[in-house]
């Protein structure tokens, strides 16, 4: 059995079966939408209501790293999900597949849905291409230094099936939110 095949078909077959084709046509309006009051979402820079807001450019994604969970969890939108996910790629794609350094606080959200989706996209077609030329070989071999200590000894294919579960969960919950969305918004 060839096991980057089946971690690689796992996360793409949810993406082209399920994910992607239910984004299509995602309007800005969506995007921004709120289904309850205060959600963290993506802000205009200086907009934001959330305790800490972070990011370069025009926009900033609501974060809060109190020590303390918050109960309950801050409901979000569609677009703090997107761009929690897009990070997700992108920090994993810098420390693994010599993507370009990411950070939360300096990352430039997307303004705009369509804008996301081809953030979503760039990033997801770095991941995929970095894990397929891992290889057998590649997926066994620890996750190294630039990964929590906890797990730097630890298979990379732990992080690969990690990943995908992050995109096929918060996948679903975009989804959901978008669904919400179409029969109340």
């Amino acid at each position: 059995m060839d096991w980057n095949v089946e971690v690689v078909d796992q996360l793409e077959s949810h993406w082209k079966h399920q994910l992607r084709p239910r984004l299509d046509g995602l309007t800005d309006h969506e995007y921004f939408w709120e289904p309850v009051p205060d959600c963290w979402t993506i802000s205009h820079r200086g907009k934001s209501l959330a305790p800490t807001s972070f990011g370069a450019g025009d926009f900033t994604m609501d974060l809060d790293y109190a020590s303390q969970p918050r109960d309950p969890e801050p409901v979000t939108t569609i677009a703090w999900r997107l761009a929690h996910l897009i990070v997700g790629f992108a920090d994993t794609n810098a420390t693994h597949f010599d993507g370009p350094p990411v950070d939360v606080a300096t990352f430039t959200y997307a303004g705009t849905a369509k804008e996301a989706l081809q953030q979503l996209d760039h990033e997801h077609g770095i991941w995929v291409s970095g894990v397929r030329n891992l290889g057998t070989a590649g997926l066994i071999r620890p996750q190294g230094p630039t990964q929590p200590p906890e797990f730097a000894d630890a298979p990379m294919a732990k992080l690969i099936l990690y990943t995908n579960l992050e995109v096929i969960h918060h996948g679903a919950e975009i989804c959901l939110l978008r669904d919400l969305y179409l029969r109340n918004g």
